[in-house]
């Protein structure tokens, strides 16, 4: 397993982290705490350093489920969430600030986390959403110095809306966030646009998210794909999605030559090419998933022609609408 620094923390993260929202036992059906827990431990042995969770995911089951598998260990970093107080991830501008995040729910939230994971504090505590107007308004400002002075969060982060990369660029201006959290992979490209340079003159902290587009890029969503009742890929996949999916998907494999069975590691090698990155979050809820996806550690960023050749194939889509 290879190691990047986290912006201008003092964290060394793996290059393949392990995003802890399949494991939940809500919107991912399927998952057994007993198989988490070894995939948890199993990612630990293979090199895994950084678990990102959220408090939204089962309710502070995911939380818990990183405490029972680590206890305080210091070897183990890991990073949380406040969700919005009125869970709706996709806040539109104008939306105050004191209906999603405010200061009193927010050290509460991180209290309720800390109780969860079984630790003193967090090494990255991010904000479940983000509108960029927010950044300059004194009481988010407070709360952010707050929680890092009474030590209950190391460092800052922002997991910014699905598929709004610069929506986060005044907060950044601040200096109060030390990493942000955002989707990138072969079909949302737009982080290359302003984001991920940001980042990288600035030193902030980079984690991909969703580098498999919730599976588009696994190769496995084919147009008779079913899911179980209650799995919220039933949503993301509706309607004409999935033949859609499947499309751009033999296109890609035709025009890098290569097998289907190949594509997830193509889909991370992506995301890790990129300099200014510094960790990537795939689910891996069983120890099948987490020895084919920290494997990719080893095989480097991908080639400069097949980097280009990527570059045309995105494709942007929100089906979180």
């Amino acid at each position: 397993m290879k190691y990047r620094s986290l912006g201008r923390t003092d964290l060394n993260v793996s290059e393949i982290g392990y995003g802890a929202w399949g494991i939940s036992g809500a919107q991912w059906i399927g998952a057994e705490d007993s198989e988490s827990i070894r995939s948890l431990q199993a990612a630990r042995d293979a090199g895994v350093n950084f678990f990102d969770t959220a408090l939204a995911y089962g309710d502070g089951h995911s939380e818990s489920l990183i405490s029972q598998a680590f206890g305080k260990s210091k070897d183990v970093i890991v990073a949380s969430k406040v969700p919005p107080k009125h869970r709706d991830w996709n806040v539109p501008p104008g939306v105050p600030l004191q209906t999603v995040f405010p200061k009193d729910y927010a050290l509460e939230c991180l209290d309720q986390s800390l109780r969860n994971l079984n630790r003193d504090s967090v090494d990255l505590y991010q904000f479940h959403t983000w509108i960029d107007g927010w950044a300059h308004q004194p009481e988010w400002q407070e709360t952010v110095r707050e929680m890092k002075q009474a030590g209950k969060a190391r460092f800052i982060g922002i997991s910014v809306q699905s598929h709004q990369p610069s929506n986060v660029l005044r907060a950044l201006d601040t200096g109060l966030v030390d990493a942000v959290q955002v989707i990138y992979n072969i079909f949302d490209q737009s982080p290359d646009d302003q984001l991920l340079p940001y980042c990288r003159k600035h030193n902030i902290g980079f984690i991909a998210r969703v580098p498999f587009d919730e599976g588009s890029l696994t190769g496995k969503i084919r147009p008779d794909t079913a899911f179980d009742a209650g799995d919220f890929r039933n949503s993301y996949f509706s309607g004409n999605r999935k033949q859609e999916v499947w499309d751009h998907v033999q296109s890609l494999v035709a025009d890098l030559h290569i097998s289907l069975d190949q594509l997830p590691e193509y889909a991370l090698r992506y995301t890790l090419s990129h300099p200014a990155v510094s960790t990537v979050i795939p689910g891996m809820r069983n120890a099948k998933h987490v020895a084919a996806n920290t494997a990719v550690s080893d095989t480097g960023p991908l080639p400069i022609d097949v980097l280009r050749k990527l570059k045309t194939h995105r494709w942007m889509h929100n089906y979180y609408v």
